[in-house]
């Protein structure tokens, strides 16, 4: 039932995402074009994501436990680091010259796979790359005295 559930949530997300023209980079970019050709759609939809999940969150919370897990798996950092500040920069910078981000990416290359491509395994390679600087400082970091 889990497997069927988490299935079902990923493909309703990316339905959603086709709908909502999220994964069509023209206009996620036009949405981002303030000083152009402005198209302000993307606002509802992300309006609509956000009142869900405001929403969604009151009311899953209030349960004794997810339905699937012992506890919930909630963030308890509250410290600004270098990560936190350099990843959404990169995120954004990604998402304004290219109109991707990983969610959409993912489900455009179902759509129009040629054109996504490059764009998917670049982003696979950054991944990558920041897993093995990550580990790779990780392990420095441990062998210090």
């Amino acid at each position: 039932m889990r497997l069927l559930i988490i299935f079902l949530s990923g493909l309703l997300f990316g339905l959603g995402l086709i709908v909502s023209g999220m994964i069509n980079p023209g206009k996620v970019i036009g949405f981002l074009d303030v000083f152009g050709q402005w198209d302000p759609s993307l606002a509802f939809v992300m309006a609509g994501a956000v009142a869900v999940t405001f929403v969604g969150f009151r009311f899953i919370l209030k349960q004794n436990s997810p339905r699937f897990a012992a506890t919930f798996s909630l963030p308890t950092r509250t410290d600004i680091d270098t990560p936190l500040v350099i990843g959404p920069i990169l995120f954004g910078l990604g998402w304004g010259l290219v109109g991707l981000c990983p969610g959409p990416a993912l489900v455009a290359l179902t759509a129009t796979p040629k054109t996504i491509w490059l764009f998917f395994v670049s982003m696979l390679a950054g991944i990558y790359a920041v897993k093995h600087y990550r580990q790779r400082t990780l392990s420095v970091n441990r062998s210090k005295p």
